[in-house]
């Protein structure tokens, strides 16, 4: 059956400028970290995709090594666009990466020119575009020159292959280093992509955050549920379809001590209060004072998007409220 968007998709979105292009990207975006590999269902993730535009999600956000196997979750995508999303190209904003492993040899990571532009074109290759809306560059490199990386993406712009350029991973001080570079050439150069959540607060602690809001640099940001803790998931033991014993790459047993458990049961009381789940509190947190352009989710599953964009008629928190989850997210 052919797929038809739903005519009310952009009627509960929230959309934000990022930095002071023109282009606005909506609050809720969805990430293809997870579940898009060769280990996902393809059924689930193409309803997943559709459930997102459906309500409103426009921007899809990829990179290079997104798997298993890397290049995966760009393939799976492509087939995506190819069998329904397609259609309604200009309407998305899709996004991906170059920066960490790829291929063999010393050309298949970091930040050289030859890399950033070989893997953009295996990118849209596998994807079936001929353009990018966002390219970032995945994470700094050491040893490459600053100014070939952002001659680099400055090129690939200029090229056609992208509209804008990104970051990702980048700190204050190399954003603003980059960023320099950027508007001598006159890239546009509009976002920065962090971590950041309740329990990781390093863009605040940085400098990040503040510097990016008032420089016109828009952040969208990953991990903003903390890998699963901030949500209901884990507040009376591991679940065994869980992350953690699922998939232990990026979250440990370990993670779940007594000490982080007393916190999320406590965040989770005060979400009770505002008549939202934590996870829906976790994500609202993230874009409560208007620095943040946009917050990626992850799912597994269509339910999981519809609970999250749930987070969209949130109560606007008091300050009581903030400074309560800022006493037990300190301890």
């Amino acid at each position: 059956m052919m797929y038809i968007a739903e005519k009310t998709r952009y009627e509960n979105m929230k959309y934000n400028r990022c930095g002071a292009s023109g282009l606005k990207l909506p609050a809720v975006s969805l990430g293809l970290w997870h579940n898009f590999g060769t280990n996902g269902n393809f059924d689930t993730m193409m309803a997943m995709c559709e459930t997102a535009f459906d309500n409103g999600i426009t921007h899809f956000d990829l990179a290079n090594n997104y798997g298993p196997v890397p290049g995966a979750a760009e393939e799976n995508f492509g087939r995506i666009l190819k069998k329904s999303l397609g259609a309604y190209r200009d309407e998305l904003v899709i996004s991906t990466k170059a920066g960490y492993d790829m291929w063999e040899g010393p050309y298949g990571n970091w930040g050289s020119k030859k890399y950033l532009v070989a893997s953009l074109d295996q990118s849209l290759k596998r994807m079936g575009l001929d353009y990018v809306d966002i390219y970032y560059h995945h994470r700094p490199d050491p040893e490459t020159p600053l100014e070939e990386t952002a001659r680099a993406l400055d090129g690939i712009v200029r090229s056609g292959k992208a509209l804008y350029v990104g970051i990702s991973n980048y700190n204050k001080e190399q954003t603003i280093e980059i960023a320099k570079l950027f508007k001598e050439m006159g890239t546009p150069f509009i976002i920065n992509q962090r971590k950041y959540s309740m329990f990781d607060r390093t863009i605040e602690t940085d400098g990040l955050k503040d510097y990016a809001s008032k420089n016109g640099i828009g952040i969208i940001t990953f991990c903003p549920l903390a890998q699963g803790l901030l949500t209901d998931r884990y507040l009376h033991g591991i679940p065994q379809d869980s992350r953690i014993r699922t998939d232990g790459r990026f979250l440990k047993e370990n993670a779940i001590t007594e000490e982080t458990l007393a916190k999320i049961n406590a965040l989770n009381e005060i979400a009770k209060k505002r008549g939202e789940s934590l996870a829906q509190m976790a994500l609202a947190w993230i874009l409560r004072d208007g620095d943040i352009t946009s917050v990626l989710i992850g799912a597994s599953k269509p339910a999981q998007i519809l609970d999250n964009i749930g987070m969209l008629n949130a109560p606007v928190f008091t300050e009581e409220e903030r400074a309560k989850i800022d006493e037990i997210c300190s301890k």
